[in-house]
């Protein structure tokens, strides 16, 4: 098993992965399977484009060429924003937990994040509920600030998430914490 960014040419391996992640979890994802199975392999390769300019980046759990986790970072482009990068797409599949792939898959991201010296903070969202997942961001140094109502619709429902950071270096600022 290694810790792997992941290249354009794992995209179909990628994109099988992450469609049964959004089958099995559709209250954790904001995206539905439907909408990402509706997206052309060309969507999936960008992702996973590594140029200088790459807007996302992907790690992966690999055993073989079998992906068994990923856990994915994208990036702000705009100017007053570009402290920040955010925690997307984590998912390890079932056969593969409890092997603490998941906490090496959000180091592995924040190991990249950490060598950016733009970046200052990685944020995630989670479903309320999903104790697992939060307790493993918490391990790792995320903080909740907030929680979303009618964040994501499933079904006839809705799910809240929580908001998370970790900062990553000390941030100057004038702000306090209070509005």
């Amino acid at each position: 098993m290694a810790i792997v960014r992941l290249l354009p040419q794992h995209a179909p391996a990628y994109r099988a992965l992450m469609l049964d992640a959004y089958a099995r979890h559709p209250d954790a994802f904001t995206s539905s399977v439907d909408e990402r199975a509706a997206l052309p392999l060309a969507w999936w390769e960008a992702r996973l484009a590594q140029t200088p300019d790459a807007a996302e980046a992907v790690w992966a759990s690999m055993a073989g060429d079998a992906i068994q986790g990923v856990a994915g970072l994208s990036f702000e482009r705009r100017e007053k924003v570009r402290h920040k990068a955010t925690l997307f797409g984590m998912y390890v599949h079932p056969e593969h937990r409890g092997q603490g792939l998941g906490r090496q898959l959000v180091d592995a991201v924040l190991t990249h994040a950490r060598a950016l010296p733009h970046i200052a903070l990685v944020q995630l969202t989670v479903s309320e509920g999903n104790a697992g997942a939060i307790a493993l961001y918490r391990a790792a140094g995320f903080e909740a600030w907030g929680c979303e109502p009618l964040a994501v619709r499933v079904g006839d429902g809705f799910v809240r998430k929580w908001h998370m950071g970790c900062l990553l270096q000390a941030a100057s600022s004038h702000a306090t914490d209070n509005p």
